[in-house]
């Protein structure tokens, strides 16, 4: 039986047609690539009305407010907030601005050596509930609505639990509760992290550090995949100021202080205390039982976290 033979000119013809693509994409792609580009975060009007040490409190005004109970949004210590007023078009703070609600968000700053010792007692028990009692004072109301998302949620649920009386409704979002699972790489890389050693070590934990270990779970979606598109994608502007737009809050990454960290990876991924009711802060114990107002819990079903 004769070998099939090697159709070297139709390869050689799709590799003059790709060569050409290639060239022709650069070249409109280098028209705006080397000018200015609209990549600013956070370009929503915003006033800071409470600072205590690196915590701020951002307040954003809609036009018209219909609701008179105010929002406060709390996010992880991980990345930052501008997540949420990334850019016009997609920005959940300008959309709940355009519903009339008035939006209140934490800022926690970039930690210093000097927060290393704070833990999450003082970031819940102490930052966030200073803040709320400011918002409270401010609108003359003795409850207002929470929204909490990842990290910023398991806090939200923590002080629900403990303050149950300041809080009219609870929103948790991507936010972790139960941690004894085996779903997710995350929890089983947590479950094995020496959290103690990594404080001494380091002092607070490196942003830059965990950065790598969020893009590690997934590197083929999240390293490789998303460089191709870029490629792909380099000749439209919108796709490309996006994408800067995302990377620049990617790689902004504060520290988180050592001992918030210790005590989340021993309490809540280790040993699984949240959710049994069994967890400390203060000496008080989170009582999940108190949380009895309402909640809308929001979830990803395939989140890789």
């Amino acid at each position: 039986m004769s070998q099939p033979k090697i159709a070297v000119d139709l390869i050689l013809k799709k590799l003059t047609e790709s060569t050409e693509q290639v060239k022709t994409l650069s070249q409109k792609a280098s028209s705006f690539l080397l000018g200015p580009l609209e990549t600013d975060l956070a370009v929503t009007p915003y006033e800071v009305v409470y600072e205590e040490d690196r915590v701020k409190l951002k307040h954003y005004t809609p036009e018209k407010v219909t609701h008179k109970i105010p929002l406060l949004v709390v996010y992880a210590l991980i990345n930052r907030e501008t997540m949420l007023d990334l850019q016009p078009g997609r920005s959940v703070v300008r959309t709940f601005l355009d519903k009339g609600i008035e939006v209140y968000m934490i800022d926690w700053g970039y930690p210093t050596r000097k927060d290393r010792y704070l833990t999450i007692d003082d970031h819940v028990n102490g930052y966030m509930d200073a803040v709320v009692d400011v918002i409270r004072q401010r609108h003359g109301l003795p409850r207002i609505n929470l929204m909490g998302i990842c990290m910023g949620g398991a806090f939200s649920v923590m002080y629900s639990a403990l303050h149950p009386e300041k809080i009219r409704n609870l929103v948790t979002t991507v936010t972790p509760t139960h941690f004894d699972i085996d779903t997710g790489l995350l929890h089983i890389w947590m479950r094995r992290t020496r959290a103690l050693e990594m404080g001494d070590l380091y002092g607070n934990m490196p942003g830059d550090l965990m950065n790598l270990g969020f893009l590690l779970l997934n590197p083929a979606r999240l390293i490789l995949d998303k460089y191709v598109g870029f490629l792909e994608n380099m000749d439209k502007r919108d796709f490309v100021e996006n994408f800067v737009r995302m990377e620049k809050w990617i790689f902004d990454s504060p520290d988180v202080p050592a001992a918030t960290f210790r005590q989340f990876i021993e309490d809540c991924y280790q040993k699984n205390l949240l959710i049994q009711s069994r967890m400390e802060l203060g000496g008080r114990r989170e009582d999940l039982k108190r949380i009895t107002m309402p909640l809308l819990n929001i979830y990803g079903k395939f989140d890789h976290l």
